[in-house]
């Protein structure tokens, strides 16, 4: 069907906590029940709805999970689907109830205290304003409206669906049926502080326009401006028919007494937080400190422009304020307090020849203070990066598979292996791995050296200098020369899958 043609707000019927606001103190809120005189409440409110309804009418209900609030659906369904004294044509397995929290009542906080401070709460609220007055522990008006909107928009994705009921009945509270309105019709700030609650059991009708599709609201909400302007009509009627005309000087004179505004913020009635706090024994002996070393510097007639003035073998910087900002001074280094009556004040003295001298190393080893020398010399002695030997492919040219590879000694034989780590001892021995004169096969100092580990070209080949001599024989050197040589005679290898 689509879209419910009423939607029926309906606030819970009398509880214990309206009869006595002092239950409060000891039963959760979401634990009061309701009075006889509520259940009475609600099972007339269930035949209210049943002759409002027609024939064909499907239900779906929303309940706060409140204890109140399920206990009025429960009144409400016993009459409905009654068949005393005629048989009913709704039955309670056609309907759909649903518990939905964000229904809820505004959060008064937990227990709540004694009566007075209550009192005082509410007064302090109307000051503040109902809607973003947030209760202690609790939530404020704003808070449920975060809540509402929500559900809100559920209920348009379900109105969506087609076998959506054609009656939505909500059991909610009374400040909860009030923001689903200020929701529903954007009702401003003002307006939603202006309204007074809806009484227990009253139903708010929301009729659908078809035209439209909006739904129009059929009852007249009351408000506090609305019983005030009534109020004054009739004090205003009385005082014309003259039967108020003895008082009417004192009541004039007590409207125009000027009522002094309660003041909530800070103390209203005095600060008293310093009988029941006491500083810690240690923070007040520094306090005072503090404050003597001030009085004392203050009542000083002369001071040192060149060293700070030591007071009980602090003096005038022992104070937190003035080494606060002695430290703002030695960090921005500007003079702006040159006049400062405490003095300059300088840094402590700090004899570099002295850590120079006495060096201090770490567990490792590394001295405490590392003088530039000290850096060159290490960096001198520094052994070079051992650069990875690289394969020249399996078929000594043509393949990129020895690319990035590093050389395997596990493969080779152990004579072999014996053999070639013998040559690399006697390279780094001779210097020809450090830049040295090392010599090499065509007789090369330093700069054929530095070839010596050169990588592997693109088509896995190594340079004729890149391993000469690790094999112990000038015939392996020969027959990678000659392999070269052809590799460049023949072009069709360049540009090979091998």
């Amino acid at each position: 069907m689509g879209r419910p043609r009423l939607i029926i707000i309906i606030r819970h019927g009398q509880s214990e906590g309206n009869k006595n606001r002092d239950i409060h103190q000891t039963i959760p809120d979401h634990r009061v029940k309701l009075t006889p005189d509520g259940w009475a409440q609600a099972r007339e409110a269930g035949l209210r709805l049943r002759n409002m309804l027609r024939p064909d009418d499907t239900l779906q209900f929303y309940t706060s999970p409140y204890r109140r609030t399920r206990e009025t659906t429960e009144g409400i369904l016993e009459t409905l689907t009654s068949d005393d004294p005629d048989p009913s044509p709704f039955k309670r397995s056609a309907m759909k109830v649903y518990e939905e929290p964000r229904l809820r009542e505004q959060d008064f906080g937990n227990f709540q205290p004694c009566s007075d401070e209550m009192e005082r709460m509410w007064q302090e609220r109307a000051d503040y304003g109902h809607f973003f007055y947030r209760i202690p522990d609790g939530e404020s008006a704003a808070d449920a409206y975060d809540r509402v909107s929500g559900f809100n928009e559920s209920l348009w994705r379900q109105f969506g669906e087609q076998d959506f009921a054609s009656v939505l009945v909500l059991v909610t509270h009374g400040l909860m049926s009030r923001v689903f309105l200020m929701k529903w019709y954007h009702f401003s700030v003002e307006y939603f502080e202006d309204l007074r609650n809806v009484n227990h059991c009253e139903f708010l009708i929301m009729k659908i326009k078809r035209d439209s599709g909006k739904y129009i609201l059929q009852n007249k909400l009351r408000t506090w401006s609305e019983l005030r302007r009534e109020r004054a009509a009739i004090k205003a009627k009385e005082e014309k028919e003259g039967e108020t005309a003895g008082s009417t000087k004192d009541v004039a004179k007590l409207e125009s007494t000027p009522v002094a505004p309660r003041k909530w913020g800070g103390c209203p009635e005095g600060c008293t937080h310093g009988k029941h706090f006491k500083m810690r024994r240690d923070l007040q002996e520094l306090r005072q400190h503090d404050e003597a070393s001030a009085s004392a510097g203050a009542s000083s007639s002369s001071y040192s422009s060149h060293a700070p003035t030591h007071t009980h073998g602090h003096g005038h910087g022992s104070t937190v304020a003035a080494r606060r900002t002695l430290g703002r001074r030695q960090l921005n280094g500007s003079d702006e307090d040159s006049d400062d009556p405490r003095g300059v004040q300088y840094p402590p003295a700090i004899d570099v020849t002295k850590a120079r001298e006495e060096l201090v190393s770490s567990p490792d080893g590394t001295p405490s203070f590392i003088t530039i020398e000290d850096r060159l010399r290490h960096k001198s002695l520094m052994t070079p990066r051992k650069n990875p030997y690289l394969y020249v492919g399996r078929d000594f040219g043509g393949t990129y598979s020895g690319h990035a590879s590093e050389e395997d000694l596990d493969n080779m034989s152990e004579s072999d292996a014996r053999e070639r780590l013998a040559t690399k001892a006697a390279r780094v021995k001779t210097g020809e791995r450090s830049g040295g004169a090392g010599l090499t096969k065509d007789g090369a100092g330093a700069g054929a050296s530095a070839s010596s580990h050169a990588h592997a070209n693109r088509l896995g080949d190594a340079p004729s200098n890149s391993d000469r001599g690790s094999d112990g024989d000038d015939d392996s050197y020969g027959l990678v020369e000659d392999l070269d040589k052809a590799e460049q005679e023949d072009k069709s290898v360049q540009g090979s899958v091998y």
